[in-house]
């Protein structure tokens, strides 16, 4: 029997060579968030999301070997950090303000992932200037 974390893992490995596969990690009604995503259920809403990330994010590497996990009965909690390449060809994150860090919480039907709650902030690029001049005034 493969080990809940060893699933977890086997999601990010698969996200980062946007291996189609990833959603058999998946139950059918699955539902999951992303923030300017937004809530959302099923396995196709699970693959939209993923075609709308590679389409702002065609290179997404996360750092697994230095995650940090919180594995408690049937959650998982990793916090971590990602980068990659944008759209618009600037690598990210630039290591000031964008540090590429995030939080995702699973939850586990059996052997498969039936919650994933992704906690970061999407603006990769710096592109909110409005907030960023805000909150580093």
């Amino acid at each position: 029997m493969t080990s809940r974390l060893d699933i977890v893992k086997a999601y990010f490995r698969r996200v980062d060579a946007d291996d189609p596969s990833v959603t058999a990690l998946f139950t059918e009604d699955v539902s999951f968030y992303f923030p300017k995503f937004g809530p959302a259920s099923g396995k196709a809403a699970l693959v939209e999301f993923g075609r709308r990330v590679r389409r702002e994010v065609p290179e997404l590497v996360h750092d697994i070997e230095r995650f940090h996990y919180i594995v408690d009965d049937d959650h998982v909690v990793v916090e971590g950090t990602e980068g990659g390449r944008l759209r618009n060809g600037a690598a990210w994150p630039d290591g000031e303000i964008s540090q590429g860090r995030f939080c995702s919480v699973f939850a586990f039907e059996d052997d498969l992932i039936c919650r994933m709650h992704i906690y970061v902030d999407p603006d990769f690029g710096n592109a909110d200037q409005a907030r960023l001049k805000a909150w580093r005034a």
